[in-house]
């Protein structure tokens, strides 16, 4: 039985260009086998508790997913026929939820080999990006994976530039890094955290120690909103979402 892993991790944001703006935040995440339903007393799959994942909020449309078995599909049509599949998200908190970014991992082994950078916006779109290696090679820290940029995120930033994702991923630990280029304008995001079994102690001081989960995301997102609002950055109109589901790295 693959139990669910707890998280407790940090993220990081600096914006690079004529408007700075740097943040860390304190995060919860989970590390799930999404062929899984057992967990803790206050973690549950798809049905209210005080955490949850639900299969329809992950894979493919947004609310409508399909869970792993879209991911599975998407790794199968790039030539990744044999792996094991992991998804590392935020739960939801009392039946909210707001992702970010969430991430479908291929392991072979203890090797990652290939990732879906699951990406939200406050606008309620989605788009994914895959991510992997030549052949499927196991990833590591200072490998360099690129996409060019064509999904709607920041307000205060264009769509144009590219990607660069760094993943350092093991079943104990978390440290991803990404790094958005566009001449003089960028960002550099990261997350870092150790996993360890997830338990309702774990999640419940979570609860005391982050409270209202996801809720507490979106306010923060607004929150950094309002300050580069007020620093003068230009806030850019949401513009149609692209029309693939999902594109390559």
């Amino acid at each position: 039985m693959n139990r669910p892993l707890h998280m407790k991790g940090s993220t990081t944001h600096a914006r690079k260009g004529g408007i700075d703006n740097a943040f860390r935040y304190g995060v919860d995440f989970v590390m799930i086998d999404p062929d899984e339903t057992a967990g803790p007393v206050v973690f549950s799959r798809n049905r209210f508790n005080l955490y949850a994942v639900h299969d329809r909020l992950h894979g493919g449309e947004r609310k409508k997913g399909k869970g792993v078995a879209w991911a599975r599909e998407v790794f199968e049509r790039a030539g990744l026929e044999t792996c094991d599949i992991r998804l590392l998200t935020q739960p939801s908190f009392l039946g909210h939820n707001f992702n970010p970014v969430s991430f479908w991992m291929a392991f072979r082994g203890a090797a990652l080999v290939a990732v879906i950078a699951e990406v939200n916006n406050t606008f309620g779109d989605r788009h994914s990006y895959l991510c992997h290696l030549p052949g499927f090679a196991p990833m590591k820290g200072n490998d360099r994976i690129e996409a060019k940029k064509i999904f709607h995120v920041s307000p205060f930033q264009d769509i144009a530039g590219t990607y660069v994702f760094h993943f350092d991923v093991t079943r104990s630990k978390v440290a991803i890094r990404i790094q958005h280029d566009n001449g003089e304008e960028g960002l550099i995001a990261t997350l870092v955290g150790s996993l360890k079994p997830a338990s309702s102690a774990s999640l419940m001081s979570a609860a005391i120690r982050r409270p209202f989960g996801t809720i507490r995301v979106v306010a923060l997102i607004y929150w950094q909103a309002l300050k580069l609002k007020f620093k003068g950055a230009r806030y850019r109109t949401r513009p149609v979402p692209p029309t693939e589901e999902i594109s390559g790295c």
